[in-house]
């Protein structure tokens, strides 16, 4: 029987399946770390400690470890600036929808409300990174809390966080908490009216589009029997797009700032769009609905609508609701708008995804770089990637399968995700290839998490674009019509730093070696690190280029000539446009 809060506390997360908990110990934590130490770890039906060099990595790590299980991940930080650095991770997780619980420790209760050393009030600050924040208050509180944090996790794929002072966590423990056992989710059939009405609309509509995320996750089968049912054209958001682009005839390709093929122009062209499972934020690609009808599905009601006028909001679940619409309309035979957009996607896949993927120019192309990754990794392998320029190359040049599976921080946006991220994924599947695609400034944020890999001697894969530039934030730049400024750091050899800590580590400059290197560090038994010398020169182009950006580029370009300070002058542009030429033809 536990014999304080602590382990009571640890009692019930090992009831509710948790297996690790990743953090820092220290202080008001320890009550809990040494519960958790008596439980002698996961192989014996325990949980492991899990040590990682910052809190941040920690909530990254439950993220992907509760993206990729589906199961409840915690995540643990001592008080005052220990806790709050698992905030961004946490900010992460809670937008990615997973189920993962956040223990912050809290400085002694009777010294709450003193300005006590490391004092905040963690029971007001992580409640917009969480569905369920509670601070525990008696002994006799504490199990139903804990219950409850680990109910709204599961129950809403959310964030939990449970606020524990320290010195109570050391109190007796009171009352037996009830087993947790968890509900089997359910499903949500759409309005029977509604559903007529939409199948009115597209009975009516001659270019039909499907627009797909996330949430057709569970229903591939039925959005592909659909799209060939209207011989409609489908493209997918990033979040969705390892659902639903594999073997998939009617894909077009993916929308937004990462995006590629023909998705942009058969939204625009269409007379009905259909948006399932995704709340694909920027609005700015999607058509206006005063003049294209838009029906949107989701299982969630408050997300219809809140990004572009919808016509047809629909209430349900993704599978059941394409299973009633087909049995009210009937299957349309005509393809040529199918066709047109199929000839225009495979167009863009030839003059503009296609392009650099086989180039020897040094310095290396990122594409002909993450092109090698791609051909050499495991069917089943598990990507992850950082923001910026990382997700461009992950979202367009990793060829999805049913096994494999992709990580990012896709709603919160957040730099340094793809290490901890890795090392998450890894805990939570051992035998599992596992591959971190990281820029520099990324990896640079939270480089101790090498430190973590070693330790554990994880066998995963780091693969450092390193560009010696903030690639994403520069585009950015210059399409808004600044010269770049700020972005640049000093060129670091990832691969010594690497080899310093045990790593299997190689330097590549020259693209003739980069098969040779990847295989050589996806066939190693530990942690391996590849540095990649790419070209920092080397541009994103969106799907759809509008006219003020071609502008914004074109006014940088021109401030850069004209010998803006530190902005290169035109040898700068000189190599930015041998850097893009054949993008910049393909527009």
């Amino acid at each position: 029987m536990p014999q304080n809060v602590a382990e009571q506390i640890v009692a019930q997360l090992i009831d509710a399946g948790v297996k690790r908990i990743y953090g820092i110990v220290g202080d008001s934590l320890n009550p809990i770390v040494d519960a958790v130490r008596r439980t002698g770890g996961a192989a014996e039906g325990g949980i492991d400690w899990i040590h990682v060099r910052h809190e941040e990595a920690a909530a990254f790590a439950a993220a992907a470890d509760a993206e990729l299980t589906g199961e409840l991940a915690v995540c643990a930080g001592s008080c005052g600036p220990g806790n709050l650095h698992l905030m961004n991770g946490l900010f992460d997780a809670q937008r990615s929808g997973v189920p993962v619980l956040a223990i912050a420790s809290h400085i002694p209760s009777v010294q709450i409300g003193s300005g006590y050393f490391q004092e905040t009030h963690p029971e007001r600050l992580f409640t917009e990174c969480s569905d369920y924040c509670e601070m525990i208050l008696t002994p006799e509180q504490s199990p139903r809390v804990v219950g409850s944090a680990i109910r709204h996790a599961t129950a809403g794929s959310a964030v939990s966080v449970i606020v524990l002072p320290g010195d109570l966590a050391e109190h007796r423990s009171s009352g037996a908490p009830a087993p947790f056992v968890p509900a089997r989710p359910g499903r949500v059939a759409p309005d029977d009216r509604t559903v007529a009405e939409l199948a009115a609309a597209i009975d009516e509509a001659e270019k039909i589009t499907l627009f797909v995320g996330e949430g057709a996750r569970d229903a591939r089968d039925e959005v592909i029997a659909f799209a060939e049912h209207l011989q409609a054209p489908m493209g997918h958001s990033l979040r969705g797009k390892q659902w639903i682009q594999y073997d998939n005839p009617y894909d077009v390709g993916m929308s937004g700032l990462l995006g590629y093929g023909a998705i942009d122009h058969a939204m625009h062209e269409t007379d009905l769009l259909l948006l399932v499972g995704t709340d694909f934020p920027y609005d700015q690609f999607l058509p206006d609905g005063a003049t294209t009808t838009i029906a949107q599905i989701d299982v969630d009601a408050r997300r219809l609508g809140r990004r572009a006028g919808v016509t047809h909001p629909v209430h349900g679940d993704v599978g059941l609701t394409l299973a009633a619409l087909r049995a009210k309309t009937a299957a349309k035979r005509d393809d040529r708008f199918l066709e047109h957009t199929r000839k225009r996607y495979r167009k863009a896949m030839t003059d503009s995804v296609a392009t650099y993927t086989d180039s020897d120019a040094q310095p290396i192309h990122p594409e002909r770089a993450m092109t090698a990754i791609d051909r050499a990794a495991a069917p089943d392998a598990v990507f992850t990637a950082d923001t910026g320029m990382g997700n461009v190359w992950q979202a367009r040049y990793v060829t999805p399968t049913p096994q494999r599976r992709l990580l990012a921080s896709w709603r919160h946006g957040s730099m340094a995700n793809a290490l901890p991220h890795a090392f998450g994924a890894q805990l939570a599947y051992p035998d599992r290839q596992v591959i971190a695609i990281a820029g520099d400034g990324g990896l640079s944020m939270l480089l101790g998490e090498l430190i973590t890999v070693a330790a554990y001697d994880l066998p995963l894969n780091v693969f450092v674009f390193n560009n010696s530039t903030l690639g994403m934030v520069k585009a950015e730049m210059l399409v808004a019509g600044f010269p770049d400024f700020g972005v640049d750091v000093p060129m670091v050899d990832f691969a010594a730093v690497a080899t310093a800590l045990g790593f299997h580590a190689q330097r590549v400059t020259d693209p003739g070696d980069l098969d040779a290197a990847v295989a050589a560090a996806l066939s190693h038994r530990g942690p391996s690190l590849v540095d990649i010398v790419t070209d920092p020169d080397a541009l994103s182009m969106p799907a759809s280029i509008t006219a003020e950006q071609v502008a914004g580029f074109g006014m940088s370009m021109a401030k850069m000539v004209l010998g803006a300070k530190d902005s290169g002058g035109v040898g700068a542009v000189i190599d930015t446009a041998k850097s893009n030429i054949k993008h910049i033809r393909s527009l």
